[in-house]
C-alpha cells in the first residue's frame, strides 16, 4: 500500500517555507518564529502547533481596514510542521529579502509574523470608484506565501516608460515601489474585464514586478466600499 503513495510524501525540510505540490504549502515552525495565516487554511500539521485566532496586533492593524475584503487572520506558533491551503489554489512562496510587496488581501495565504505589514489604500484609483482599493503591504526579512486561481505569470516592468496594464479582478500583488494610476476604457470594455460597463484597468510603471492571475476574482474590487 505505501509504495504506490511514496510520490506524494512531504520532501525533506530546505526551507522555512516551500511548495508541496501547486495547491499546498509546508512552513516549518519553531518556537519564537511565529506564522500569520488565513483562517481556516490549516489542512494538516506534525508537532505541536497551536492556534490563536484574531489575535490582538491583528486587530490593531486591521481596525483601519474599511473594506471589509480582508481575510481573517490567525497566529500560528509552536514546533512542527504545518500544512496550508485555499479550495485548490495554486501557492506562491516568496522571500522577502528586506523588500516589500503589496498583495491584494484575498490572495494572501500566510507570511511570518515579524514582518512589517499594514493596509493601504492604493494611491491614484480613488477617483474611479468612490474610495478606491486597499491592499495589504508586507516588508522585511522573511516569507510571504501568496494564493492564485491557476498558474500565475509575474510580469517585469522593467523600469521603462511603458506602462503594464491589468484588470485589477486579476491582480494578485506588485512591487510597491511602482507608480500605480487606474485607465477607464470605453472601446474595449466587450473585451476586458467581465461586465458590461466601463472597463477598469490598473496602469503600472517603474522598476519591478507584477504578479496576474488566470482567472478574475469573483469579487468587484473597484466597487464603491463604505
Amino acid at each position: 500500500m505505501n509504495q504506490p503513495l511514496a510520490g506524494y510524501a512531504p520532501a525533506p525540510v530546505t526551507a522555512r517555507m516551500e511548495n508541496h505540490g501547486n495547491h499546498m504549502l509546508k512552513v516549518a515552525m519553531q518556537t519564537g518564529n511565529d506564522l500569520l495565516a488565513r483562517v481556516g487554511s490549516m489542512v494538516a500539521y506534525e508537532g505541536f502547533i497551536q492556534y490563536e485566532p484574531n489575535p490582538p496586533a491583528v486587530r490593531q492593524i486591521a481596525k483601519d481596514w474599511m473594506t471589509g475584503e480582508g481575510a481573517p487572520l490567525m497566529k500560528c506558533s509552536g514546533d512542527g510542521l504545518l500544512y496550508l491551503a485555499d479550495y485548490g489554489a495554486n501557492v506562491v512562496v516568496i522571500n522577502l529579502n528586506g523588500d516589500g510587496i503589496s498583495v491584494n488581501a484575498t490572495n494572501l495565504l500566510a507570511f511570518d509574523a515579524h514582518l512589517t505589514w499594514g493596509v493601504e489604500r492604493v494611491k491614484g484609483l480613488a477617483k474611479f470608484a468612490g474610495q478606491g482599493l486597499w491592499n495589504t503591504r508586507i516588508s522585511g526579512q522573511g516569507w510571504v506565501a501568496l494564493t492564485s486561481r491557476g498558474k500565475p505569470i509575474v510580469v517585469d516592468c522593467g523600469g521603462g516608460e511603458d506602462e503594464t496594464y491589468v484588470d485589477p479582478d486579476a491582480l494578485v500583488a506588485w512591487s510597491p515601489n511602482l507608480k500605480v494610476k487606474g485607465k477607464r476604457s470605453f472601446k474595449a470594455q466587450s473585451l476586458i474585464g467581465r461586465g458590461s460597463g466601463e472597463a477598469y484597468q490598473m496602469a503600472f510603471s517603474g522598476q519591478g514586478i507584477v504578479v496576474v492571475q488566470p482567472s478574475e476574482d469573483s469579487t468587484d474590487r473597484l466597487r464603491v466600499r463604505g
